[in-house]
Protein backbone atom coordinates (compact mmCIF):
# COMPACT_ATOMS: atom_id res chain seq x y z
CA UNK A 1 0.00 0.00 0.00
CA UNK A 2 1.05 3.23 -0.58
CA UNK A 3 0.18 6.11 2.01
CA UNK A 4 0.84 9.76 0.67
CA UNK A 5 1.98 12.51 3.55
CA UNK A 6 -0.25 15.08 1.99
CA UNK A 7 -2.81 14.77 -0.87
CA UNK A 8 -5.22 17.80 -2.31
CA UNK A 9 -8.94 16.96 -1.45
CA UNK A 10 -11.84 18.37 -3.35
CA UNK A 11 -15.07 18.04 -1.99
CA UNK A 12 -17.28 18.35 -5.20
CA UNK A 13 -18.39 22.21 -5.36
CA UNK A 14 -14.66 23.62 -5.62
CA UNK A 15 -15.57 22.71 -9.86
CA UNK A 16 -18.84 24.35 -9.16
CA UNK A 17 -17.63 27.42 -7.92
CA UNK A 18 -14.96 27.70 -10.37
CA UNK A 19 -17.42 27.09 -13.43
CA UNK A 20 -18.92 30.45 -12.09
CA UNK A 21 -16.31 32.23 -10.95
CA UNK A 22 -15.52 32.08 -15.20
CA UNK A 23 -18.95 32.49 -15.96
CA UNK A 24 -18.80 36.04 -13.72
CA UNK A 25 -16.20 36.99 -16.32
CA UNK A 26 -14.69 38.14 -13.38
CA UNK A 27 -11.24 35.88 -12.21
CA UNK A 28 -9.06 38.99 -10.81
CA UNK A 29 -9.34 39.71 -7.40
CA UNK A 30 -11.50 41.08 -4.94
CA UNK A 31 -14.08 39.48 -7.33
CA UNK A 32 -17.59 37.88 -5.53
CA UNK A 33 -16.08 34.70 -4.28
CA UNK A 34 -13.28 36.82 -2.23
CA UNK A 35 -15.37 38.98 -0.98
CA UNK A 36 -17.61 35.58 0.18
CA UNK A 37 -14.42 34.69 1.72
CA UNK A 38 -13.98 37.93 3.32
CA UNK A 39 -17.36 37.83 4.93
CA UNK A 40 -17.31 34.16 6.03
CA UNK A 41 -14.30 34.73 8.14
CA UNK A 42 -15.22 37.78 9.49
CA UNK A 43 -18.21 36.11 10.69
CA UNK A 44 -16.76 32.85 11.94
CA UNK A 45 -14.16 34.33 13.90
CA UNK A 46 -16.16 37.68 15.07
CA UNK A 47 -12.90 40.13 13.31
CA UNK A 48 -13.28 43.17 12.46
CA UNK A 49 -11.60 42.65 9.12
CA UNK A 50 -10.43 39.78 7.02
CA UNK A 51 -8.84 39.95 3.85
CA UNK A 52 -7.63 37.14 1.24
CA UNK A 53 -3.81 37.16 0.17
CA UNK A 54 -1.85 35.19 -2.30
CA UNK A 55 -0.07 33.59 0.79
CA UNK A 56 0.34 33.30 4.20
CA UNK A 57 3.90 34.76 3.53
CA UNK A 58 2.31 37.96 1.86
CA UNK A 59 -0.34 38.13 5.08
CA UNK A 60 2.91 38.43 6.91
CA UNK A 61 4.35 41.03 4.55
CA UNK A 62 1.63 43.05 4.57
CA UNK A 63 1.79 43.17 8.57
CA UNK A 64 5.28 44.01 8.68
CA UNK A 65 4.31 47.45 6.50
CA UNK A 66 1.64 48.49 8.72
CA UNK A 67 3.82 47.94 11.88
CA UNK A 68 5.97 50.77 10.15
CA UNK A 69 8.73 48.03 10.41
CA UNK A 70 12.22 50.07 9.70
CA UNK A 71 16.37 49.58 9.57
CA UNK A 72 17.36 48.66 13.07
CA UNK A 73 14.11 47.59 14.65
CA UNK A 74 13.83 44.01 16.01
CA UNK A 75 11.08 41.45 16.02
CA UNK A 76 10.85 38.49 18.49
CA UNK A 77 10.20 35.28 16.84
CA UNK A 78 10.48 31.64 17.61
CA UNK A 79 13.40 29.66 16.15
CA UNK A 80 11.48 26.78 15.08
CA UNK A 81 8.92 28.07 12.27
CA UNK A 82 8.88 28.33 8.72
CA UNK A 83 11.12 30.72 6.54
CA UNK A 84 8.41 33.26 5.65
CA UNK A 85 7.54 33.98 9.52
CA UNK A 86 11.53 35.69 10.00
CA UNK A 87 11.90 36.59 6.40
CA UNK A 88 8.58 39.12 6.27
CA UNK A 89 10.48 41.64 8.69
CA UNK A 90 14.12 40.90 7.41
CA UNK A 91 12.60 42.57 4.45
CA UNK A 92 11.83 45.63 6.01
CA UNK A 93 15.68 45.71 7.71
CA UNK A 94 14.58 44.36 10.90
CA UNK A 95 16.66 41.96 12.83
CA UNK A 96 15.03 38.79 14.12
CA UNK A 97 15.53 37.72 17.37
CA UNK A 98 15.00 34.28 17.75
CA UNK A 99 13.81 32.56 21.08
CA UNK A 100 13.85 28.68 21.99
CA UNK A 101 10.83 26.78 21.94
CA UNK A 102 8.56 24.99 24.86
CA UNK A 103 9.63 21.40 24.76
CA UNK A 104 5.97 20.56 25.55
CA UNK A 105 3.99 22.19 22.43
CA UNK A 106 6.89 23.48 20.38
CA UNK A 107 5.30 26.92 20.76
CA UNK A 108 7.68 29.97 21.43
CA UNK A 109 8.54 29.51 25.26
CA UNK A 110 7.02 32.82 27.08
CA UNK A 111 9.25 32.57 30.24
CA UNK A 112 12.33 33.47 27.15
CA UNK A 113 10.85 37.04 26.84
CA UNK A 114 12.70 39.06 29.35
CA UNK A 115 15.96 38.20 28.30
CA UNK A 116 14.96 38.66 24.26
CA UNK A 117 13.49 42.39 24.79
CA UNK A 118 15.53 45.37 23.92
CA UNK A 119 15.17 48.92 23.54
CA UNK A 120 14.71 48.24 19.57
CA UNK A 121 12.45 45.64 19.85
CA UNK A 122 8.71 46.29 18.19
CA UNK A 123 6.77 43.49 18.08
CA UNK A 124 6.12 39.65 18.99
CA UNK A 125 5.32 37.21 16.11
CA UNK A 126 3.91 33.69 18.21
CA UNK A 127 3.68 30.57 15.89
CA UNK A 128 1.01 28.33 17.07
CA UNK A 129 2.75 25.02 15.95
CA UNK A 130 0.72 22.42 15.09
CA UNK A 131 -2.38 24.42 15.81
CA UNK A 132 -1.88 24.37 19.45
CA UNK A 133 -2.11 27.82 21.07
CA UNK A 134 0.47 29.82 22.77
CA UNK A 135 0.60 30.89 25.95
CA UNK A 136 -1.66 33.95 24.88
CA UNK A 137 -2.44 35.36 28.33
CA UNK A 138 1.71 35.83 29.13
CA UNK A 139 2.92 36.86 26.04
CA UNK A 140 0.03 39.76 25.27
CA UNK A 141 0.84 40.34 29.04
CA UNK A 142 4.29 41.48 28.24
CA UNK A 143 4.04 42.58 24.91
CA UNK A 144 1.58 45.17 26.83
CA UNK A 145 4.08 46.45 29.59
CA UNK A 146 7.17 46.79 26.72
CA UNK A 147 4.50 48.51 24.77
CA UNK A 148 4.99 45.91 21.80
CA UNK A 149 2.75 44.81 19.31
CA UNK A 150 1.42 40.94 18.39
CA UNK A 151 1.23 39.67 15.30
CA UNK A 152 0.03 35.76 15.21
CA UNK A 153 1.30 33.51 12.47
CA UNK A 154 -1.38 31.27 12.72
CA UNK A 155 -0.94 29.31 9.17
CA UNK A 156 -1.59 26.03 11.24
CA UNK A 157 -3.92 27.21 13.92
CA UNK A 158 -7.28 27.68 11.64
CA UNK A 159 -10.40 27.04 14.03
CA UNK A 160 -7.38 26.22 16.92
CA UNK A 161 -8.83 27.79 20.33
CA UNK A 162 -6.87 29.39 23.51
CA UNK A 163 -9.11 29.17 26.43
CA UNK A 164 -12.35 28.74 24.69
CA UNK A 165 -11.14 31.78 22.02
CA UNK A 166 -10.09 31.26 18.33
CA UNK A 167 -6.37 31.64 17.58
CA UNK A 168 -5.64 34.63 15.37
CA UNK A 169 -8.11 36.65 17.65
CA UNK A 170 -5.55 37.58 20.04
CA UNK A 171 -2.62 39.72 18.39
CA UNK A 172 -3.26 43.11 16.54
CA UNK A 173 -2.87 41.51 13.82
CA UNK A 174 -2.74 37.57 12.48
CA UNK A 175 -2.08 35.46 9.00
CA UNK A 176 -3.75 32.85 8.01
CA UNK A 177 -2.59 30.54 5.51
CA UNK A 178 -4.50 28.13 2.64
CA UNK A 179 -1.59 26.22 1.35
CA UNK A 180 -1.79 22.70 0.11
CA UNK A 181 -1.17 20.79 3.17
CA UNK A 182 -2.81 23.00 5.66
CA UNK A 183 -6.86 21.80 6.27
CA UNK A 184 -8.58 24.34 4.29
CA UNK A 185 -6.76 25.11 1.05
CA UNK A 186 -7.34 26.21 -2.31
CA UNK A 187 -3.25 25.37 -3.13
CA UNK A 188 -1.84 28.48 -2.48
CA UNK A 189 -3.56 31.31 -0.43
CA UNK A 190 -3.57 32.86 3.14
CA UNK A 191 -5.32 36.00 4.88
CA UNK A 192 -4.53 38.31 7.32
CA UNK A 193 -6.76 39.40 10.46
CA UNK A 194 -7.29 42.68 11.21
CA UNK A 195 -8.37 42.56 15.17
CA UNK A 196 -7.47 46.97 15.59
CA UNK A 197 -9.71 48.69 13.35
CA UNK A 198 -7.15 51.46 13.03
CA UNK A 199 -5.21 49.81 10.25
CA UNK A 200 -8.17 48.41 8.26
CA UNK A 201 -8.36 51.23 5.42
CA UNK A 202 -4.54 51.22 5.16
CA UNK A 203 -4.51 47.40 4.63
CA UNK A 204 -6.55 47.99 2.04
CA UNK A 205 -4.20 50.40 0.28
CA UNK A 206 -0.92 48.30 0.63
CA UNK A 207 -2.74 45.34 -0.56
CA UNK A 208 -4.29 47.29 -3.63
CA UNK A 209 -0.16 48.45 -5.10
CA UNK A 210 -0.11 51.39 -2.86
CA UNK A 211 -3.69 53.02 -4.08
CA UNK A 212 -7.16 53.88 -2.29
CA UNK A 213 -9.07 51.72 -4.99
CA UNK A 214 -10.96 49.98 -2.46
CA UNK A 215 -12.67 53.46 -1.54
CA UNK A 216 -13.40 54.22 -5.08
CA UNK A 217 -15.42 51.02 -5.53
CA UNK A 218 -17.44 51.79 -2.31
CA UNK A 219 -18.35 55.42 -3.67
CA UNK A 220 -15.54 57.46 -1.40
CA UNK A 221 -13.78 58.88 -3.73
CA UNK A 222 -14.48 59.46 -7.54
CA UNK A 223 -11.02 58.39 -9.08
CA UNK A 224 -8.58 56.31 -7.21
CA UNK A 225 -4.59 56.89 -7.28
CA UNK A 226 -1.36 56.00 -5.29
CA UNK A 227 -1.54 56.91 -1.90
CA UNK A 228 0.64 54.55 0.03
CA UNK A 229 3.63 52.27 -0.73
CA UNK A 230 2.32 48.77 -1.54
CA UNK A 231 1.99 45.85 -3.69
CA UNK A 232 -0.35 43.35 -5.34
CA UNK A 233 -1.47 40.95 -2.61
CA UNK A 234 -4.44 39.77 -4.26
CA UNK A 235 -5.35 36.21 -5.43
CA UNK A 236 -7.63 35.56 -8.31
CA UNK A 237 -11.24 34.69 -7.63
CA UNK A 238 -10.56 31.50 -8.81
CA UNK A 239 -8.72 30.75 -6.05
CA UNK A 240 -11.75 32.06 -3.53
CA UNK A 241 -14.06 30.18 -5.67
CA UNK A 242 -12.01 26.97 -4.32
CA UNK A 243 -11.62 28.26 -0.97
CA UNK A 244 -14.77 29.21 -0.03
CA UNK A 245 -16.01 25.65 -1.26
CA UNK A 246 -13.68 24.52 1.44
CA UNK A 247 -15.09 27.15 4.43
CA UNK A 248 -18.23 25.31 3.27
CA UNK A 249 -16.99 21.77 3.90
CA UNK A 250 -15.28 23.29 7.28
CA UNK A 251 -17.45 21.13 10.05
CA UNK A 252 -16.95 17.84 8.02
CA UNK A 253 -12.82 18.31 7.14
CA UNK A 254 -12.44 19.48 11.16
CA UNK A 255 -14.23 15.99 12.71
CA UNK A 256 -11.94 14.02 10.03
CA UNK A 257 -8.71 15.31 10.78
CA UNK A 258 -10.42 15.15 14.28
CA UNK A 259 -10.92 11.38 13.90
CA UNK A 260 -7.20 11.21 12.30
CA UNK A 261 -5.77 13.01 15.21
CA UNK A 262 -7.44 10.40 17.95
CA UNK A 263 -6.45 6.98 15.69
CA UNK A 264 -3.23 8.31 15.27
CA UNK A 265 -3.18 9.42 19.31
CA UNK A 266 -4.83 5.95 20.72
CA UNK A 267 -3.03 3.66 18.15
CA UNK A 268 0.47 4.65 19.01
CA UNK A 269 0.39 5.62 22.92
CA UNK A 270 1.71 2.04 24.57
CA UNK A 271 4.21 1.68 21.57
CA UNK A 272 5.66 5.33 21.80
CA UNK A 273 5.67 4.55 25.93
CA UNK A 274 7.63 1.71 25.55
CA UNK A 275 10.11 3.22 22.67
CA UNK A 276 10.69 6.68 24.33
CA UNK A 277 8.85 8.55 21.96
CA UNK A 278 7.52 11.88 22.78
CA UNK A 279 3.52 12.76 21.33
CA UNK A 280 2.16 15.98 21.20
CA UNK A 281 1.03 17.20 23.89
CA UNK A 282 -2.55 19.73 24.61
CA UNK A 283 -2.73 22.03 27.24
CA UNK A 284 -6.11 21.44 28.94
CA UNK A 285 -6.74 24.98 27.95
CA UNK A 286 -6.51 24.82 24.27
CA UNK A 287 -8.62 23.13 21.75
CA UNK A 288 -6.15 22.17 18.55
CA UNK A 289 -6.96 22.99 15.24
CA UNK A 290 -6.23 18.85 14.23
CA UNK A 291 -3.32 20.16 11.70
CA UNK A 292 -0.41 17.50 11.85
CA UNK A 293 0.70 14.30 14.03
CA UNK A 294 4.09 14.39 15.03
CA UNK A 295 6.44 12.01 16.94
CA UNK A 296 9.66 12.91 18.55
CA UNK A 297 12.30 9.91 18.31
CA UNK A 298 15.14 9.47 21.01
CA UNK A 299 17.80 10.67 18.60
CA UNK A 300 18.74 11.83 14.74
CA UNK A 301 20.26 8.90 13.86
CA UNK A 302 16.53 6.35 15.13
CA UNK A 303 14.61 9.30 13.62
CA UNK A 304 16.37 8.80 9.77
CA UNK A 305 16.36 5.21 10.32
CA UNK A 306 12.22 5.36 10.97
CA UNK A 307 12.01 7.40 8.25
CA UNK A 308 13.65 5.39 5.61
CA UNK A 309 11.33 2.37 7.49
CA UNK A 310 8.23 3.68 6.27
CA UNK A 311 9.74 4.61 2.84
CA UNK A 312 10.86 0.89 2.33
CA UNK A 313 7.10 -0.11 2.92
CA UNK A 314 5.76 3.10 0.94
CA UNK A 315 4.73 5.26 3.66
CA UNK A 316 5.53 9.18 3.22
CA UNK A 317 6.65 10.54 6.47
CA UNK A 318 8.84 14.05 6.71
CA UNK A 319 10.64 16.02 9.19
CA UNK A 320 9.82 19.89 9.86
CA UNK A 321 11.73 22.93 10.47
CA UNK A 322 15.35 23.34 10.60
CA UNK A 323 16.70 26.07 13.45
CA UNK A 324 16.64 29.44 11.67
CA UNK A 325 19.30 30.41 13.91
CA UNK A 326 21.76 27.73 12.38
CA UNK A 327 20.57 28.32 8.56
CA UNK A 328 23.13 29.94 6.35
CA UNK A 329 21.30 33.15 7.10
CA UNK A 330 20.94 32.70 10.50
CA UNK A 331 24.60 32.20 11.22
CA UNK A 332 25.33 35.51 9.38
CA UNK A 333 23.05 37.15 11.96
CA UNK A 334 25.55 35.64 14.32
CA UNK A 335 23.23 32.39 15.14
CA UNK A 336 25.53 29.53 16.70
CA UNK A 337 24.90 26.23 18.28
CA UNK A 338 23.49 26.04 21.69
CA UNK A 339 21.56 29.37 21.24
CA UNK A 340 18.16 27.35 21.11
CA UNK A 341 18.32 24.41 22.58
CA UNK A 342 15.00 22.71 22.59
CA UNK A 343 14.92 23.69 18.72
CA UNK A 344 18.20 22.07 17.95
CA UNK A 345 17.30 19.13 19.80
CA UNK A 346 13.61 18.67 18.33
CA UNK A 347 14.86 19.46 15.07
CA UNK A 348 16.86 16.94 14.75
CA UNK A 349 14.23 14.23 16.42
CA UNK A 350 10.92 15.20 15.02
CA UNK A 351 8.92 13.08 12.08
CA UNK A 352 5.32 14.14 10.63
CA UNK A 353 3.02 11.38 9.77
CA UNK A 354 0.80 10.98 6.75
CA UNK A 355 -2.53 13.91 7.97
CA UNK A 356 -4.71 14.82 5.17
CA UNK A 357 -8.39 15.13 3.85
CA UNK A 358 -8.47 12.08 2.05
CA UNK A 359 -6.87 9.45 4.37
CA UNK A 360 -8.78 6.13 5.11
CA UNK A 361 -9.34 4.39 7.69
CA UNK A 362 -7.61 1.54 5.76
CA UNK A 363 -4.46 3.80 5.17
CA UNK A 364 -4.51 5.00 8.80
CA UNK A 365 -4.26 1.48 10.03
CA UNK A 366 -2.03 0.00 8.04
CA UNK A 367 0.58 3.62 8.92
CA UNK A 368 0.01 2.62 12.71
CA UNK A 369 0.61 -1.34 12.28
CA UNK A 370 3.69 -0.67 10.29
CA UNK A 371 5.02 1.47 12.48
CA UNK A 372 4.24 -0.62 15.83
CA UNK A 373 6.68 -3.26 13.81
CA UNK A 374 9.83 -0.54 14.19
CA UNK A 375 11.31 -1.26 17.66
CA UNK A 376 13.54 1.61 18.71
CA UNK A 377 14.65 0.24 21.98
Amino acid sequence: MKVDFNRPVFFGKEFENIRQALENNHISGDGPFTRRCHSWLEAELAVPRALLTTSCTHALEMAALLLEIEPGDEVILPDFTFVSTVNAFVLRGARPVFVDVRPDTLNLDESKLEAAVTSRTRAIVPVHYAGVGCEMDAILSFANQHDLRVVEDNAHGLFGKYRGKYLGTFGSLATQSFHETKNISCGEGGALLINDPQWIERAEILREKGTNRARFFRGQVDKYTWVDVGSSYLPSDILAAILSAQFEQRETIQAHRKWIWATYSQGLQDWAELNSVQLPTIPGHCDQAYHMFYMILPDLNRRQEFIGFLRQRGIHSVFHYLPLHLSEMGRRMGGKEGDCPVTESVSDRLVRLPFHNGLTGDELEYVIDTIREFKII
